[in-house]
């Protein structure tokens, strides 16, 4: 592929002149042009129109404005140089906007933000000590997530989660997830699960706590670590977020289930890795149907 005028343009204005580069150029001009000399070719304006260019300002400086900023070969910056890095603070707004979801999602599942109602990003952002603007992009977060709607002109209110949605929930998840847990204790040695036994307890762990949120988080890290051994990182990703759907406690629900509740579904996960580890291949079946069938 040719350069573009651009490139060469730019380039010529990087690179020093060889001796004998113009003798070579005009030696070019004559013999594309039949002239001696600079003159163009006869007929076509030659000496004349670049003279009367000249005096009207020259049109190579406005050749060169086309294509190269005026100055590129005094050292001046140009548009070619790649532009300056953004600051840091963008960064750092980043980091807030990540704490202040983290904090509504645990006021969330804790029942501490209700179902049906509006709240307004200016309002949390005070109740947190931040700007609306990291509340607002949390939200947004949320509403793309299923947990919250968008209220137009009053700010996002938290959505109502009926038995029936909670359900069908939790059956796409045994959709996903049952067939994937049933084909990979048929194929994963028991070592490699073995080496999910941490995962497992600190789901007991964060059971025993009785922080909804605390065991949410627990609990998705063991599936998706489970989920993984598949290799299929668009499975991990869509059971990922059906997961935190079905986490949502439903309207009137409160915190959702209660401490015995969390115990009850974090020891299913430490009986499964017990059965996988011993490829009890009947258990496990009955196992995973237990665990995904029930509304979560």
């Amino acid at each position: 592929m040719k350069p573009s005028a651009y490139s060469a343009a730019s380039a010529a204005a990087r690179v020093p002149a060889q001796p004998g580069a113009a003798d070579a150029h005009r030696e070019r001009d004559v013999h594309r042009s039949g002239a001696p000399g600079r003159s163009g070719a006869p007929g076509r304006g030659g000496d004349r129109d670049r003279g009367g260019e000249q005096g009207r300002g020259g049109s190579e400086d406005r050749a060169r404005g086309a294509g190269e900023p005026v100055g590129a070969a005094r050292g001046e910056h140009t548009h070619s140089e790649p532009p300056a890095p953004r600051p840091r603070v963008v960064v750092q707004r980043s980091s807030v906007r990540g704490q202040v979801l983290d904090a509504l999602r645990t006021a969330l599942l804790s029942g501490e933000l209700r179902p049906g109602e509006v709240y307004s990003a200016p309002a949390l952002g005070e109740r947190f000590g931040v700007s609306a603007t990291p509340v607002r992009e949390a939200m947004q977060q949320l509403a793309v997530e299923g947990a919250v709607e968008v209220v137009p002109n009053r700010g996002f209110r938290v959505v109502r989660r009926g038995d029936r949605e909670l359900a069908e929930l939790a059956e796409v998840r045994a959709l996903l997830e049952a067939p994937v847990w049933l084909r990979l204790s048929r194929t994963v040695p028991a070592e490699r699960w073995a080496e999910l036994r941490p995962l497992a307890e600190s789901t007991v762990r964060a059971a025993s706590s009785g922080c909804p949120a605390t065991y949410a988080e627990a609990d998705r890290a063991f599936h998706r670590a489970v989920l993984a051994l598949a290799g299929n990182e668009q499975l991990v990703a869509i059971a990922g977020d059906v997961h935190r759907r079905a986490q949502w406690p439903p309207a009137g629900a409160g915190a959702g289930r209660g401490r015995a509740g969390l115990i009850a579904d974090a020891h299913e996960h430490t009986a499964l890795l017990d059965a996988l580890i011993a490829g009890d291949q009947e258990l496990v079946r009955a196992l995973v149907g237990e665990h995904f069938t029930a509304a979560r």
